[in-house]
């Protein structure tokens, strides 16, 4: 049962985490004698709407908004880190518009604006559950790449201090809007097997591959509420590649050296864009709802071209994507991890300050007061792309506290930038490059 799962992991994290504070190793056996520990879940009284009433242009809006810090949150991302990176842009703007929910006066616009919600709280919630609904959606009867069928989840969590009074009306918002299970924290007595358990929970919902979501230390005694979002993505490709087909090629690096990666070929019908310095390709998910993009600089373009990247650009390239009588395509497997990485830097540059600011952040629709603020917003994503298909995985904590052209081949043997999106919304759920499939 789903509750056993969750409870395995919380009691071997618990006594892992106790283990190391002391020196020693616990046995399995000794981890199986133990009570077994239970996750109690509030239910609101008020229960997720399932039909919510969007009208297309706010849904539009919204997903250009999410969009839009997407790429923008990509871009500063990769401007401050090197290596292969990947995160979903989704899951960010799922946990930070459930903390804008409590938001009000100042905090509440420069979370709008960092985030480009650009329409109203309530008109935001609807469209986002509405969109979490599609995409729950896609690939019914398609197949997936781990040996199950195509799965796109997106499940949220709301995680609050048990003694700590917050307000009904808020606490509402999450279950109607997000079907945010509400589980009570001991962060003031137990602050670490706290951790230990939310890690726990974002492991089972991203099929354990998003570990160790939250950091030692990130959850203290003033921990008020953490809010997390965990979306898992399995999908066969709609054309797979031959396995035998796979060979060793030249994958040419940033700084001019090359390695010998893993390359998968195949030829078929694509769709493919190109213009003066790049050219794309789109390879289709089975059941063709969802698809990865792929877009190669030039040679030598690949920081500047990276630099410039945005919504707008992305949206031109999917624009200019038609079907090619045949593509012979080479692109190598890759597989990692980004991450747990901090976003509080990356959301203090967009212009979200007053959030992480104690004595400037108003939460107060959260609880009536202005003692909350953001301590920390904490990010992990993974992906894998093989013959098969694509398994990409993230999750999003925020924790709150207070204080005292058609082509003829394409040939991916450099550094580039892929996304994953839904094709019937333009919503992209994941972003990412690749700079060194070996790594």
């Amino acid at each position: 049962m789903r509750t056993d799962r969750l409870t395995g992991r919380v009691l071997c994290g618990m006594m892992a985490a106790a283990a190391a504070m002391i020196g020693c190793e616990v046995a399995t056996e000794v981890a199986e004698e133990q009570p077994p520990i239970t996750l109690e879940m509030l239910k609101s009284s008020v229960p997720r709407d399932t039909s919510p009433q969007v009208s297309g242009p706010d849904l539009a809006a919204v997903v250009a908004g999410n969009n839009e810090f997407g790429w923008e949150l990509y871009r500063d991302l990769a401007g401050s880190a090197s290596g292969n990176l990947v995160c979903s842009p989704w899951s960010v703007s799922v946990a930070m518009a459930m903390t804008w929910a409590g938001a009000a006066g100042a905090t509440e616009t420069q979370i709008a604006e960092g985030l480009h919600y650009t329409v109203g709280q309530a008109a935001l919630h609807a469209a986002l559950n509405r969109l979490d609904l599609d995409l729950s959606s896609r690939g019914q009867g398609a197949s997936g790449r781990e040996g199950a069928g195509f799965t796109l989840r997106s499940v949220n969590a709301a995680w609050p201090e048990k003694t700590y009074p917050f307000l009904d009306a808020y606490l509402d918002v999450l279950a109607l809007n997000y079907g945010a299970g509400l589980y009570p924290m001991d962060f003031m007595g137990a602050p670490e097997s706290s951790r230990v358990t939310i890690n726990a929970w974002v492991a089972q919902e991203t099929n354990d591959h998003i570990l160790d979501l939250l950091p030692q230390g990130s959850i203290t005694p003033l921990t008020r509420l953490v809010l997390t979002n965990a979306v898992y993505f399995d999908a066969a490709w709609q054309d797979t590649f031959n396995r035998s087909a796979t060979c060793d090629q030249a994958f040419h690096l940033l700084d001019g050296g090359v390695k010998q990666a893993k390359t998968m070929h195949r030829k078929g019908g694509y769709r493919m864009a190109a213009d003066s310095g790049w050219q794309a390709l789109e390879l289709p998910y089975d059941g063709g709802e969802m698809s990865m993009v792929i877009v190669l600089p030039d040679s030598g373009t690949f920081a500047q071209f990276e630099q410039q990247v945005s919504a707008q650009s992305m949206a031109a390239v999917c624009a200019g994507l038609t079907v090619a009588a045949e593509v012979a395509v080479a692109i190598p497997k890759f597989s990692y991890e980004y991450g747990a990485v901090s976003l509080a830097d990356a959301l203090q540059r967009m212009g979200v300050t007053d959030a992480f600011a104690y004595g400037l952040a108003d939460f107060s629709g959260m609880d009536g007061t202005r003692e909350l603020y953001i301590s920390d917003v904490v990010h992990k994503a993974f992906v894998a792309v093989d013959e098969k298909g694509t398994t990409a995985a993230a999750a999003t904590g925020v924790i709150v506290g207070t204080t005292s052209m058609p082509l003829e081949s394409f040939t991916a043997d450099r550094p580039f930038i892929y996304f994953i999106r839904d094709n019937l919304t333009g919503q992209v759920v994941f972003v990412g490059r690749v700079v060194d499939p070996t790594a």
